[in-house]
This record gives C-alpha cells, sequence and structure tokens, in this order.
C-alpha cells in the first residue's frame, strides 16, 4: 500500500466528509409524538467523516479530516476536539453558515436522526483538492457518501474521487444513509465505479441490490465495486470480492447502550486492518471489535 504508515502500521488515510454537533437523546420509552417523552440529553461531536477520523485516530492510525464548518464556536469546538484526539483537520470555515447539527432520538437499540448539514453543504472541490495537495504521504482515501449524496458538496465528493484516482490511492466509500440513497438513485452507483471498497449496511444493500441476501448483495455490488462489505449490526458483517471470495463474521455479544457512531467505528477498524495487510476475516474481526465498543457507550466517538 502507498503512504507513509502511522503507528497502526496503515498508509495515512484522508477521510473526506461531515462534521457535526450530534444532540443524542436516550429516550424512556417510545417517543410519545406530539407530547413529552423523558429522555437523558448529551451534545457530542459527530459526523459520519469525523466519527471515523477519531476511531481512526483512536487506533494510532495517521489521519487527515478534509471537511467544512461554520465560523461559530461550535465549529470551533468541533475541530479543536478532533485535533486534542491526533486527527489533523484540513477543515474550511464559512461564514453565515452554521457548523452541522444532528438530533439523535436513540431508543431499544435504534436511531432516529433529524439533520441539518450546515455548512457541509459548502463543502468545495477546491478545498478538497488543496488539502490533498498538502498531504502528500496519504496513502488512502475514505469518502462519506453524505458528500455525494447531497448537491451541495457533490462537486467536492467527486473531486476527491477524482484526485484519489489521479495519484493511484486506494478508495473506500461509506455508503452513509439508505433514504437519500433511494432519492438520487441509479446515480450513486456511477459516481463510486471502481473503487476498492464500498461499506454498505443492510437497508444501505438494499436500496443499491434489492432485497437479496446479504452475500448475493454484496456479489451484484461488486459489479461497482472491487469489494464489499455488508454491516448487519447484531447479524455481523459479509465481506465479498469481485473474484468471488465470501467472508461472514459474526457481531460480538454486548449489551447495546447506544448504536450512535458505531458503523462508523466499524469502518475505522476495517481500514486500519485491511490497510496493515490483514486479510478479510481478521479485518472484519477487527471492524466487529470496534463497533462492539461503540455501541456499549453514549456518543460516536472513542471516550465520547
Amino acid at each position: 500500500m502507498p503512504g507513509r504508515p502511522g503507528a497502526s502500521g496503515a498508509p495515512r488515510i484522508a477521510v473526506v466528509g461531515d462534521v457535526i454537533t450530534d444532540v443524542v437523546a436516550m429516550l424512556s420509552g417510545p417517543l410519545a409524538t406530539g407530547s413529552d417523552t423523558a429522555a437523558g440529553i448529551r451534545f457530542s461531536g459527530g459526523g459520519q467523516a469525523a466519527n471515523t477520523a477519531a476511531w481512526l485516530a483512536g487506533q494510532g492510525a495517521a489521519v487527515t479530516l478534509v471537511a467544512a464548518v461554520g465560523d461559530d464556536e461550535t465549529g470551533r469546538d468541533r475541530v479543536a476536539e478532533l485535533t486534542r484526539i491526533g486527527v489533523d483537520c484540513a477543515v474550511e470555515r464559512h461564514e453565515g453558515y452554521p457548523t452541522g447539527t444532528v438530533i439523535v432520538l436513540t431508543h431499544g437499540g435504534e436511531r432516529t436522526m433529524v439533520s441539518q448539514r450546515g455548512a457541509n453543504l459548502r463543502l468545495t472541490a477546491r478545498h478538497v483538492e488543496a488539502a490533498l495537495a498538502v498531504a502528500p504521504d496519504v496513502g488512502h482515501l475514505h469518502l462519506s457518501a453524505y458528500t455525494l449524496l447531497d448537491v451541495g458538496s457533490r462537486g467536492a465528493g467527486l473531486r476527491a474521487l477524482a484526485v484519489a484516482r489521479e495519484r493511484g490511492l486506494t478508495v473506500s466509500v461509506d455508503a452513509a444513509s439508505a433514504a437519500p440513497l433511494r432519492r438520487v438513485g441509479g446515480s450513486f452507483l456511477t459516481w463510486v465505479r471502481d473503487v476498492d471498497l464500498l461499506l454498505v449496511n443492510t437497508d444501505e444493500a438494499t436500496v443499491l441490490a434489492g432485497g437479496l441476501d446479504p452475500a448475493a448483495q454484496g456479489r451484484a455490488l461488486t459489479s461497482v465495486a472491487h469489494r464489499v462489505v455488508v454491516k448487519r449490526g447484531a447479524a455481523g458483517a459479509v465481506w465479498v470480492e469481485r473474484g468471488g471470495r465470501v467472508e461472514t463474521a459474526p457481531a460480538p455479544g454486548v449489551a447495546v447502550v447506544d448504536v450512535t457512531g458505531a458503523g462508523d467505528a466499524f469502518a475505522a477498524g476495517l481500514l486500519t486492518a485491511w490497510l496493515a495487510g490483514a486479510d478479510p476475516r481478521a479485518a472484519l474481526a477487527r471492524a466487529g471489535d470496534l463497533g462492539a465498543l461503540a455501541v456499549t457507550t453514549v456518543g460516536a466517538r472513542p471516550g465520547a
């Protein structure tokens, strides 16, 4: 693999995508629509790309986050906390736009998100290109598909993929969310064609490949990506390669406290293991362990 390795043995990873403030509400029971529901409420850093970068840094990986925030106190706080845990932040600030915020409602192992994308929509192709240009030791690009799924930031996501191709980087894409994938339709698969690794959860896989079993979904999606990982939550995960190899892994049995950020932790574990040379089974095991760690605490980041 190209690039200078971090402490984990993997090359430096550039993560492109969103920075968010999460307002996590741990509901005491089902949401009483139109009335009151008691909850424990916590403010913390979030955003798929920022979370993945944080979990990567927590494993000792060299990681650069390329993103956008508002020119506000919240944005400065989000960047400061990422910097403290070892993430190199190449973040552009946009005056007049708030740093993104997501209200996360969690109950019974499920989560519902209400999003204000804010400054994430202002991420520019020019900033992405400039940030990658001053990071010559990057060997891998990881893209949060939210960047592609939002029309305002789509140019930045497409430019990130183009620069990665030009520089010969390996590339992974996290499909992000089923509802926006459904809205953009088949265009998404065109945008991510020939990436090295595509990560999808069960709902995203169904949107992109239909209601097949996970291995069949993965095989269908290898017409687009060289490798596909279908994340199945408590049911584990499936790795499928274009050449036909299929590996499955169970999920560790743990008591679930909050699933926010679990997929981001899973992605970080998978990437550090795979980029350091682990085989698919070992990479899935590391990903599952980190995802399990994430669900045992409140918040989307290590030590949140």
